[in-house]
């Protein structure tokens, strides 16, 4: 791999060379371990810090105070993670166009029209005085990085260089304004309207069944035949990936509505009366799409009052998921529709007014002007009416569409959420902590005191008039959200009877939680790797950590054991290929032969069933795959949509599919079956968002590639994804439609109370850096499952320690 000199002087400035002199303790500690120690002068610390470094690139930070504390974290993160961390600033507050161009004004654009348009400094007083301080510290510690690479002349990471720019100052501010979290599912409600226009209604159920059980109905006044994609205006800009044009390959829509399906985590706890230590379990893996850099970085804070481990995101001060002393905590994506489209009706003659509420109102206006690289700066309206931002205007159709969220809400400031919860000492603290948390997530928990929970938390709209949220609404004033419902207006459990929980996803709404009042959502994931996930917690009375690491790793598909049962007889020339499906036990490892054959017929048999179920004139608006329970329940029982002898035409399409699946499976692999793996076919390739810029991809060369054979699928509770519907321009460039694109990158097992024993891995490393040590270091135990100790206590932190710094208030001997 190639090596960047500078980068690794980076490092070596905090970590690596001769020993210093350090203060007390420290001094002593380094003389029992010969950990090498620099020491660095810092403008902004009240206090020395110290900070150990583990063989992972994991920093342990030890501060006088917990402000300290996270002002390490600031200044760690910046050292790790800067472009990563600048370019996510510059996309949040609009200002990507000014270091790449025109393209990227529509989403500056869109980025500053959904910033936080309240007192932002009154919002940000109003929190606690920790939080602030801890914020404070967080943005000072980012800015002394950079305040550091300016005086030592250090050389920036090289997108920096490449692209000729300086990453931005951040201000504290900023984590309040940044609010845009949208989910994405104004787009279904967009494609709701327009297939009611069609009286095809009943169609969306083929790709998204609405839970629970519900009736969609048109809002009263809403004209579905006026609804058009357009509508989504500015807010589908937000939601698209960034149109990198000349920077990289432009993404498909495709690629994001799979990304969007796909994402999601397994989270569950175990009781101690069901383990076999009487100590509590907490296991948390995360599905995001893969990159690299990853999404988590690993840190682990200390200061009287705070000692927490685990994953964080740069940008987000603290961590989102691991532990305390006290508690562990994990999460995975809960589902609220917490974005609604509502359709103004304008003036004729004045188009910026709308009428509501039986009056015709002026919308507000605001100006921005946005800078872009090679051009002069634009100067760009942004509006607002009584339901929020403005996304999309048509005054030739007297039409404007608003977007009500409620990550826009005063005192939704999930920017800053972690603090809280690192803060945070017990079950009631930590739900305390929680009504900050604005995105719709479970909160899994499990404490020393032997106590385990889970809360679902985010901001859960209270809307209006009988309104479900599911199509477009009418902006005259009758739908208006009326608020925010509280945290506990969402379901929460503690210390359950059967001793354990587990969420992945999937309609977790009690039976008796009153869904139609409050409205929660109706949208939720297939429940596949839950009902793994609940059969294995469900019979195992002596839990251990192992099993829930094997767990995490489980590649048993049920779905796919449903599906082959259906196989019906085949012709001869094949009849070996379904011998080997029928014998196959539904785990999808990469070394199976049957894993591979199964996941090609699955594609195939998709379309196959996609093409019989959506008439052709609905195709535009019904976007494969079909929802794979719904798939599976008309495999099971065929219905006339597929003619008079539904039985017969099913199987047809069967074996149809399964031909085509034995085709392509000889083509892509060759004719002995026996040799097909489905690793072949699931490999994994992380590359830099940025690289097919030449200067980049010779800077940051590919993690991965051929020889990372994965196992798992969507469904299967060790969530490894892939995106069959590639265009064909796509395939005919050579891209695998069976090719890794998401699934756990950061995985953690918490022992609560014995911490030292609790497990992490986090794929592909610490660092951007790749010179750093710790770019892809991470892949090997990744792709073995081989998860590494998460260590915690003093002595075990100790003992683990590979590199130490001490950081000390600039001006002042440590």
């Amino acid at each position: 791999m190639t090596h960047h000199p500078t980068a690794l002087s980076r490092r070596h400035l905090l970590l690596g060379g001769v020993a210093a002199s350090l203060v007390g303790g420290a001094a002593r500690a380094l003389a029992r371990t010969e950990t090498p120690s620099r020491r660095v002068g810092l403008a902004g610390l009240d206090a020395p810090v110290e900070v150990f470094e583990d063989q992972w690139g994991v920093p342990h930070v030890r501060a006088a105070s917990v402000s300290d504390a996270f002002f390490a974290n600031g200044y760690l993160i910046a050292r790790d993670r800067l472009w990563q961390l600048d370019f996510d600033y510059r996309r949040s507050t609009g200002r990507l166009a000014e270091v790449f161009g025109p393209d990227f004004v529509p989403s500056d654009t869109a980025n500053r029209l959904f910033l936080f348009r309240g007192d932002a400094q009154a919002e940000f007083a109003a929190l606690p005085p920790t939080v602030q301080a801890c914020a404070r510290a967080y943005v000072a510690g980012i800015n002394a990085y950079l305040e550091q690479a300016r005086a030592t002349g250090e050389k920036l990471p090289p997108e920096f260089t490449i692209f000729s720019y300086q990453p931005l100052q951040w201000d504290v501010l900023d984590l309040v304004r940044i609010r845009a979290e949208a989910t994405g599912n104004t787009k279904a409600e967009i494609r709701r309207a327009r297939l009611a226009a069609q009286g095809a209604l009943d169609y969306d159920a083929l790709i998204m069944p609405l839970r629970p059980a519900h009736t969609l109905r048109v809002p009263d006044g809403l004209d579905v035949h006026a609804v058009t994609e357009q509508d989504l205006g500015l807010f589908g800009v937000l939601q698209a990936s960034l149109p990198l044009s000349g920077l990289h390959a432009p993404p498909s829509a495709s690629e994001d509505d799979h990304r969007r399906a796909n994402e999601g985590s397994n989270a569950w706890v175990i009781a101690p009366t069901r383990t076999a230590t009487g100590r509590p379990i907490l296991a948390n893996d995360p599905h995001l799409s893969f990159g690299s850099p990853g999404p988590r970085h690993v840190i682990h804070l200390t200061a009287p009052g705070l000692d927490v481990i685990g994953g964080g995101s740069a940008g987000m001060p603290g961590v989102m998921q691991g532990h305390t002393a006290h508690f562990a905590f994990g999460r995975t994506n809960f589902h609220i529709d917490q974005e609604d489209l509502f359709i103004l009706r304008t003036h004729p003659a004045h188009p910026e007014r709308y009428f509501h509420n039986g009056r015709w109102v002026e919308m507000e206006r605001m100006e921005t002007t946005i800078a872009v690289r090679g051009e002069a700066a634009r100067t760009v309206t942004l509006r607002y009416a009584a339901q929020g931002p403005v996304v999309s205007e048509d005054a030739a159709r007297n039409r404007a569409v608003a977007v009500s969220a409620t990550w826009l809400y005063p005192e939704a400031n999930g920017m800053l959420a972690n603090i809280g919860i690192n803060l945070a000492q017990d079950w009631t603290s930590f739900r305390e902590a929680l009504k900050l948390h604005t995105s719709p997530t479970n909160f899994t928990y499990a404490d020393t005191a032997g106590n385990i929970g889970w809360q679902a938390a985010g901001g859960l709209p209270e809307r209006s008039g009988g309104y479900d949220g599911l199509m477009p609404a009418p902006g005259d004033g009758r739908y208006d959200w009326k608020g925010l419902q509280p945290l506990d207006a969402l379901p929460n459990s503690f210390n359950p009877a059967r001793g354990w929980f587990g969420t992945s996803n999937e309609l977790n709404l009690p039976a008796d939680y009153p869904y139609e009042q409050r409205c929660v959502s109706y949208e939720w994931k297939d429940p596949y790797r839950y009902n793994r996930v609940a059969e294995v917690l469900a019979a195992s009375p002596h839990a251990t950590l192992a099993q829930s690491v094997a767990l995490q790793h489980d590649t048993l598909s049920h779905l796919a054991l449903s599906v082959v049962k259906l196989l019906p007889d085949v012709p001869a020339d094949i009849r070996a290929e379904a011998d080997l499906l029928r014998r196959w036990d539904g785990r999808v490892e990469a070394t199976s032969a049957a894993a591979a054959l199964y996941e090609v017929w699955w594609t195939r048999l998709n379309t196959l069933f996609y093409q019989a179920l959506v008439p052709e004139n609905l195709r535009a608006l019904l976007p494969q795959p079909l929802n794979a329970s719904v798939l599976l329940a008309f495999l099971q029982k065929p219905d006339g949509r597929v003619g008079d002898k539904p039985e017969a035409a099913r199987d047809a399409l069967l074996v149809k599919a399964f031909q085509q699946a034995v085709a392509e499976a000889r083509d892509r692999m060759g004719p002995v079956a026996a040799a097909w793996q489905w690793g072949t076919l699931h490999t994994l390739q992380l590359r830099h968002p940025l690289h097919a810029v030449e200067a980049v991809a010779k800077a940051f060369l590919p993690i991965g590639g051929e020889i990372t054979h994965s196992g798992g699928d969507p469904y299967t509770v060790m969530a490894r994804w892939y995106n069959p519907d590639l265009s064909q321009k796509a395939l005919a460039h050579g891209q695998n439609p069976y090719a890794v694109t998401g699934g756990a990158s950061y995985l953690m097992v918490c022992d609560v109370g014995a911490w030292d024993h609790s497990l992490f891995l986090n794929f592909p490393g610490q660092s951007a850096l790749p010179d750093s040590g710790h770019y892809e270091d991470f892949l090997q135990p990744w792709l073995k499952g081989a998860m590494q100790p998460l260590v915690f206590s003093a002595s075990a932190v100790q003992a683990a320690a590979r590199h130490h710094a001490v950081l000390y208030p600039k001006g002042k001997t440590p």
